[in-house]
């Protein structure tokens, strides 16, 4: 049976991660397929995968997380959002751990992360917390949650698309 291209699985809480995926998926060859994460079929049957999260705690959100980890046997292009800078360690360790959910005889081909604007129910939930709280907001939390804002832009978008045609 003849694999199709591509599939592009998303997870999004707030609409940047889909919206990336949406991304990667206008340049890729006919047949390929794009799902939410909810919705989302095995990777296999797909020549090239492509997985993508919004960072929560640190890794993959809990639905993307379970997709990653099912997922077996595949070409894999890893892709997530989050609010803090893309260029920060935190957002390096992120992909990194995110990468690392993927089952048995998996082939990381690629890896993307760009900044993200908050949810307010997540940026409200963190103003909630005691201020001696390790995530607590703060004014320099603000000011990153204020940049993310704008994100993901076509910047962002290019980015990404000049990352899938390596890998493609």
């Amino acid at each position: 049976m003849m694999k199709k291209p591509w599939l592009v699985v998303y997870s999004s809480l707030s609409g940047n991660t889909k919206s990336v995926g949406e991304a990667i998926f206008k340049i890729l060859p006919e047949g390929s397929e794009i799902f939410p994460v909810e919705e989302a079929p095995s990777a296999e049957g797909y020549e090239k995968v492509a997985v993508g999260y919004w960072v929560d705690k640190g890794t993959a959100d809990a639905k993307a997380m379970e997709y990653l980890q099912k997922t077996t046997n595949a070409k894999v292009f890893v892709f997530a959002t989050l609010g803090a800078y893309p260029d920060s360690d935190h957002a390096r360790e992120s992909l990194e751990r995110g990468a690392a959910l993927l089952g048995e005889g998996c082939e990381v081909i690629g890896k993307f992360i760009c900044q993200g604007r908050l949810s307010e129910a997540i940026m409200e939930r963190i103003r909630q917390m005691p201020k001696d709280a390790p995530h607590s907001a703060s004014p320099e939390r603000e000011a990153r949650w204020k940049a993310a804002s704008t994100h993901p832009d076509e910047a962002d978008f290019a980015a990404v698309q000049a990352a899938i045609k390596e890998v493609m």
